[in-house]
């Protein structure tokens, strides 16, 4: 409409202003702005009277909470969430996108480190696992020693400790926590980033190692190491037998090198936080454009954090590739809506302060661009919690929002590299998969570029075109899954980052 201001949809109430503008600036031929517009905040391009629907990206994002006049900044103080009518239909003659990697020069494979069992790794990782909070110490300790003391082989990328503050302190056999605190573990132990293991054990812990490895593939099993803390007779031998483990896992290791494997066996999570109003205009539907191509040519996405997409799950379910997927979705929202009121919380209660302030005004707002991240693929499953599957294409994980919760359980999932656009900022590294962060726009990229992956803002400043950045993420996803390393590998985040999901009491 003008340089100052960007409309999403041709329905829409609200436009997004491109940079901050100032009270009377001209937003098109009969259109003056009435006060100052923060950028990447809304303004009204029509009058809205109180209680009717505001729209943007062709959506529902609120009502008006006080008449809303043209020109006018949108935002908390006249923009509420309001429950929207039962959109949620399903159709069940959606066809997967399959465009994208017919392109010339378009890589079908990637330089990985295809295991026994035929998965592949974006890494060559050897992990070392705390049991319970008990052990943790130990754990730590161990991999200090091969971050302060030895050099590893040039095909290993890391030792990795992974510590969590339970294991311990909860119920025994089918209890909730426990059930799934293995259920992570016993993902990570099976995720194929990693070539072995050491587990480590304090001896008396509810969280048990052979309960760990009474749950693992032969394979995968066959190269791992438990130690146990009381056993080895304290500290001091546990973090000496460590070390052995881990150097005699090194020497194996040391020998797989990279080799071509299919985009079939690359498995991506994605994640946005830190999110603004550029997220869901840039970023976010950027990363479904390279999401599209990954699918079509074989591999897959896990989109998470279930409280996230309350506001668009119509464009999911209207993507489910079967009623039975449509339902287990539709389940896992109706569960955490009765969570989150059991704890006198509410849908509304989301966005965040830095959402906010980055221009996002409710969580209809926000999940419409936070589903904009899958793409436009055919959602082939609905998993829980850090549950493996083998399927290809779009997945669905139900997880919090909170993103090293929901980032531990994609990688319990199989997950082998995540993607995390942000447009306020992150910080975020995972323990265990390369992650890759897309800002939103320049500004961000300018300001943490030591933190940033790819920029996203030419979409903003209306260089490039969503596709164009999708491919560039695309891109980017393969090169990053063949050995070139992230930012936050290079800054060496992500190893407090391993949160796995408690649900139940502490005894």
């Amino acid at each position: 409409m003008s340089g100052l201001i960007l409309q999403l949809h041709s329905s829409d109430s609200v436009a997004v202003a491109v940079n901050a503008i100032r009270a009377g600036d001209l937003l098109n031929a009969s259109l003056s702005c009435r006060e100052a517009i923060p950028a990447g905040h809304k303004v009204a391009l029509r009058d809205v009277p109180a209680g009717r629907t505001v729209y943007k990206y062709g959506q529902p994002i609120g009502v008006a909470g006080n008449d809303i006049y043209a020109g006018s900044y949108v935002h908390t103080h006249n923009l509420r969430y309001s429950e929207l009518p039962d959109r949620l239909d399903f159709a069940s003659a959606v066809k997967e996108k399959s465009g994208g990697v017919e392109q010339a020069g378009t890589p079908l494979t990637f330089d990985g480190y295809v295991r026994p069992d035929g998965q592949a790794g974006t890494r060559n990782y050897i992990g070392i696992m705390s049991t319970v909070n008990c052990s943790a110490t130990v754990v730590a300790r161990i991999a200090r020693h091969f971050q302060n003391h030895s050099a590893l082989p040039g095909n290993v990328d890391g030792v990795i400790p992974l510590t969590h503050q339970t294991g311990c302190g909860i119920a025994a056999g089918a209890g909730m926590d426990l059930s799934l605190l293995r259920r992570v573990l016993t993902g990570y132990l099976h995720n194929p980033n990693f070539f072995g293991w050491v587990i480590v054990g304090l001896g008396c812990e509810v969280n048990q190692a052979s309960g760990l490895l009474d749950d693992l593939d032969e394979a995968v099993r066959s190269r791992i190491h438990t130690i146990g803390i009381q056993d080895e007779g304290g500290t001091t031998k546990a973090v000496d037998k460590g070390v052995s483990c881990i150097e005699s896992l090194l020497e194996d290791a040391g020998r797989i090198e990279r080799r071509a494997a299919p985009l079939s066996a690359l498995r991506v999570g994605l994640q946005c936080g830190g999110s603004d109003g550029w997220s869901g205009i840039s970023a976010n539907p950027a990363l479904g454009a390279a999401m599209d191509r990954l699918v079509a040519a074989g591999g897959s996405a896990v989109l998470a954090e279930t409280p996230e997409i309350f506001g668009a799950a119509s464009l999911l379910l209207n993507r489910a590739a079967n009623e039975q997927t449509a339902s287990e979705l539709r389940a896992k929202i109706n569960w955490w809506r009765d969570y989150l009121e059991s704890h006198g919380q509410q849908v509304s209660n989301n966005p965040s302060p830095g959402n906010l302030a980055g221009g996002i005004t409710t969580i209809l707002e926000k999940s419409l661009g936070a589903v904009a991240k899958s793409g436009t693929s055919t959602l082939q499953q609905v998993v829980s919690y850090a549950e493996r599957t083998a399927v290809q294409g779009l997945v669905f994980m139900d997880s919090p929002g909170y993103d090293p919760c929901s980032v531990t359980g994609e990688i319990a999932s199989g997950a082998n590299l995540i993607c995390f656009t942000t447009g306020r900022g992150s910080t975020f590294g995972a323990a265990g998969a390369p992650t890759l962060k897309l800002a939103s726009n320049h500004q961000l990229y300018a300001r943490m570029a030591d933190d940033m992956d790819v920029d996203c803002g030419a979409v903003v400043s209306g260089e490039l075109s969503v596709d164009e950045i999708g491919e560039t993420i695309f891109e980017t996803i393969v090169e990053t899954a063949s050995g070139r390393k992230t930012s936050s590998e290079r800054l060496g985040l992500g190893e407090y980052e391993f949160v796995p999901w408690s649900l139940g009491a502490t005894v």
